[in-house]
């Protein structure tokens, strides 16, 4: 990860314990085109775990982790992120491994971020 990606994770980070209360415990941000691609694990507080021990648990959160976090970035648009690359961010693709609490997110901007931020 170079500076860029490693202080886009940061601010990942910070807008999920923001807004959702924690922030993943680890995030590996690759820049490949126009997305930020993020790698998270450690995603689910305590009470989620114990929650994802039944099965309707797993199907909640899964929703929760994935079409409700895209709604908090809609409602909340990641202007420090936006900053930081000087792009507006057009698209969001999330999704989780309840099991494995491991989780990707691809951000989609407007611009080439990889050749701004890579090369």
């Amino acid at each position: 990860m170079n500076k860029y990606e490693a202080e886009f994770s940061n601010l990942v980070r910070a807008f999920r314990k923001r807004h959702m209360g924690k922030g993943p415990s680890k995030i590996v941000t690759t820049f490949c085109k126009c997305w930020a691609i993020c790698e998270m694990e450690g995603n689910l507080s305590p009470v989620e775990k114990f929650i994802a021990t039944a099965e309707e648990g797993k199907q909640m959160l899964r929703a929760a982790r994935t079409e409700m976090v895209k709604e908090i970035y809609r409602k909340n648009r990641p202007v420090e992120m936006e900053a930081l690359l000087g792009a507006n961010l057009v698209d969001l693709f999330v999704d989780i491994d309840i099991d494995r609490d491991f989780g990707m997110s691809i951000f989609v901007f407007d611009q080439d971020i990889q050749k701004k931020f890579c090369e």
